[in-house]
């Protein structure tokens, strides 16, 4: 089998820039996590429905969600799938066996979130945190919606802009409940500890004194980055206030008991796929993680062509 590998090593140096496909990739030799037995290898061509990008742990495909720790000591991993400032709309596949990053596909066409004015892609290293699961079949009491049925999603701050596939740890500051097509889409505000500034941002209140407005942003840019697209306007459990760390941390637990009973195999789910090289009593552990990668894997090829129309500026009222 051949093997396209990034390696351990997969960081964000601003002295050694690389043009690619009108993005910048910046590469540098920083070791993406503690662990040097993680690694990331990419099959298919990017930005096409064959891309996959995979986690690789001891050599062998592993599973973002499944095979990542949720919490690092006194942290939490967090799973970057988007970069701060591109588009293409990077996620961790649901129904792929190991649970590649994948681009997603709406209406046959490659998905790129819109430039909604004044913002350009998305404003923060966008992801997931591991191990969590926001079961469909549970309704939230506070929220009144049943879950979307993903990892939590994560917002990660810091000022250094991440990679796709990357493994950052954050502390957690606080959550913002979006209410998504009638469920629960949960956005736990992070900052990665590497951030010159961590060790005096702790919680939400902290993020308004040390990054003026981008709290306000952030509910402003998922408020509306589906309008250009044509859909409605998202709304807010909370009247669009943050809840604070504590709050985010049980909401983060509670998730994480749900992901519990979905790899255990006590909640039955038909897309999320469990398959996982770590948890040895889980209901779809395997000692051939290899083989099931196989099944799926395709050569790396050229990038495809972004269409120019993903480069135009939305203006919504």
């Amino acid at each position: 089998m051949s093997m396209n590998k990034i390696g351990h090593f997969y960081y964000i140096d601003h002295n050694n820039i690389q043009v690619e496909n009108n993005y910048l990739w910046y590469i540098s030799l920083k070791r993406f996590m503690e662990a040097d037995s993680f690694s990331l290898t990419e099959c298919g061509s990017k930005y096409t429905n064959s891309y996959r990008l995979f986690l690789l742990h001891d050599e062998k495909p592993a599973s973002f969600v499944h095979d990542v720790p949720l919490v690092c000591g006194n942290l939490y991993n967090m799973v970057v799938e988007v970069p701060r400032w591109t588009q293409a709309k990077m996620e961790i596949s649901k129904n792929i066996p190991l649970n590649p990053i994948v681009q997603d596909i709406k209406k046959g066409k490659m998905r790129y979130v819109a430039n909604v004015f004044p913002h350009h892609g998305y404003i923060w290293n966008y992801g997931a945190l591991p191990q969590t699961w926001e079961d469909p079949n549970y309704k939230d009491p506070d929220t009144n919606c049943t879950g979307d049925n993903d990892p939590i999603d994560a917002c990660d701050i810091g000022s250094r802009r991440c990679a796709s596939g990357e493994i950052i740890q954050v502390k957690v500051l606080g959550i913002l409940a979006m209410i998504d097509e009638g469920e629960t889409d949960w956005k736990v505000i992070v900052i990665n500890t590497d951030d010159p500034q961590a060790s005096e941002i702790n919680n939400i209140k902290d993020v308004e004194k040390h990054r003026p407005g981008l709290l306000r942003a952030t509910v402003e840019w998922f408020k509306y980055y589906k309008v250009p697209d044509g859909k409605p306007v998202n709304k807010f459990a909370f009247n669009e206030e943050y809840k604070d760390r504590e709050y985010a941390i049980k909401v983060i637990e509670h998730t994480h008991s749900q992901w519990k009973k979905l790899i255990s195999g006590e909640s039955h789910n038909e897309v999320f796929r469990t398959i996982n090289q770590s948890i040895k009593d889980s209901e779809n552990f395997t000692n051939d993680s290899l083989a099931v990668f196989r099944q799926q894997s395709t050569p790396l090829g050229e990038p495809g062509e972004i269409p120019p129309s993903v480069y135009h500026v939305s203006y919504v009222n």
